[in-house]
């Protein structure tokens, strides 16, 4: 599954959001994380700039804001 974490350099809950994700990847869900600058573009920036970390599934609508721990993101992507 492919996952977009949205995110800006310098932020220390993307970077938590980041351990997070790689953490369930470790254990067993099959992730690709793209990380996705949201400086280098207006539209992000007024989208996710007061809500990043964000997590979106590349193939679907919703997204995951913050906060959010291991067990919501696991039920975000199952859904």
């Amino acid at each position: 599954m492919k996952v977009r974490l949205f995110t800006t350099q310098g932020c220390h809950l993307c970077e938590q959001a980041l351990h997070l994700l790689r953490r369930l990847q470790a254990q067993d869900l099959p992730l690709e994380i793209e990380l996705v600058e949201i400086a280098d573009s207006a539209l992000l920036m007024e989208q996710y700039g007061s809500r990043i970390p964000v997590i979106r599934v590349t193939d679907r609508s919703d997204d995951l804001g913050w906060p959010f721990d291991a067990t919501q993101v696991r039920h975000f992507l199952d859904n």
